[in-house]
């Protein structure tokens, strides 16, 4: 997906619509000159609703829409006739869109399934007309209530990608042309930190026409959690991904120490992303010859079982695809694993 067109963020203003006024009126027609009560009732406002939508891959569509207003709800009428319903409108997201209220911070829902629809924002209730405020002593009640006022409000709208595995690494370290080679994905690939301004998705065809949905998530560096770099703009792209594939160069000064500061900023953003299955990937093998790379394997397994770290390593190399084939029936193992325990 191009830069330009995913957008992963919006503030909106919403606003729905205000019930309609009940009606204070009486039945009148010929040889009835004095007939009761007959104000029918005011319609509802309309309301704000969020529906789920799978062809969706981006907020793009709502970049533009800064206010967002539901009409209002009509008068009641004579002959005890109600007022129309304001109609309702619809925002269509991505699943794994993430709404909450722009002032509190409070998470108002998660869009996670094709069709969910939530009302937003509810419109106002129409007001009753005079015809309910009649009793035995009252007969001839003129008054009729107004309709009660829509809900207003600065709204956010975020979205988490769901993917079944997401890539974490620090920039540079192979996630783009690990996805341009694995999936059908075509991200911009260059020799320079931050190439990946956006995620990016990707399926990844397996045997037996099976398949899973892997997502580049923009490089993360120490600080991430706390705003540095690209911040922690992407790292909520991570939370809703099923299995984690960390990625480390081969060639990084330390090894242990970029993959530790890469578990710490997630444990920092959110302690329960070291929840998932993970997979450390060491990748651009094809720099250093195999001696070196057995070296480097035998020495990184020694620090790992001395951290009393558990997670599964493998070394690659997607300009030579040298393990590839591994990988992909690894992360399918991993997959499986997280289903079955469901």
């Amino acid at each position: 997906m191009a830069t330009q067109n995913f957008i992963d963020y919006v503030k909106i203003f919403c606003k729905s619509g205000k019930g309609g006024a009940g009606a204070s009126h009486f039945h009148r027609e010929k040889y009835v000159p004095k007939g009761g009560p007959d104000g029918g009732d005011g319609g509802r406002g309309g309301h704000i609703i969020l529906k789920g939508n799978a062809q969706l891959w981006t907020l793009l569509h709502l970049k533009y829409k800064k206010h967002i207003m539901a009409e209002d709800g009509g008068r009641g009428q004579g002959a005890l006739c109600s007022g129309k319903y304001g109609e309702d409108i619809y925002i269509e997201v991505p699943l794994g869109t993430v709404a909450r209220d722009a002032e509190t911070g409070e998470v108002d829902v998660e869009i996670t399934e094709d069709g969910q629809e939530y009302i937003w924002m509810p419109g106002g209730k129409g007001g009753w007309g005079n015809n309910h405020f009649k009793t035995s002593t009252h007969q001839a009640p003129t008054y009729a209530q107004p309709g009660l006022p829509g809900v207003e409000g600065w709204k956010i709208l975020e979205l988490k990608l769901l993917a079944d595995v997401g890539l974490v690494g620090f920039p540079n370290a192979g996630k783009s042309t690990l996805i341009s080679v694995l999936s059908n994905a075509k991200p911009e690939i260059a020799d320079y930190p931050f190439t990946t301004i956006v995620p990016n998705l990707g399926m990844v065809q397996y045997r037996n026409n099976r398949s899973f949905v892997m997502a580049d998530i923009p490089g993360i560096i120490e600080g991430a959690s706390e705003g540095k770099g690209l911040g922690d703009r992407f790292l909520r792209h991570i939370e809703r991904n099923a299995a984690l594939l960390f990625m480390v160069p081969i060639d990084a000064d330390d090894i242990i120490k970029q993959y530790s500061i890469l578990l710490s900023e997630l444990k920092k953003y959110n302690p329960e992303l070291l929840t998932k299955q993970r997979l450390l990937a060491i990748t651009k093998c094809d720099l250093v010859d195999d001696e070196l790379r057995k070296m480097i394997e035998k020495e990184l397994k020694a620090q790992l079982k001395k951290m009393k770290e558990t997670v599964p390593v493998i070394f690659i190399s997607s300009a030579t695809q040298y393990n590839i084939e591994k990988l992909k029936d690894e992360l399918m193992k991993l997959l499986d694993t997280i289903k079955s325990d469901i």
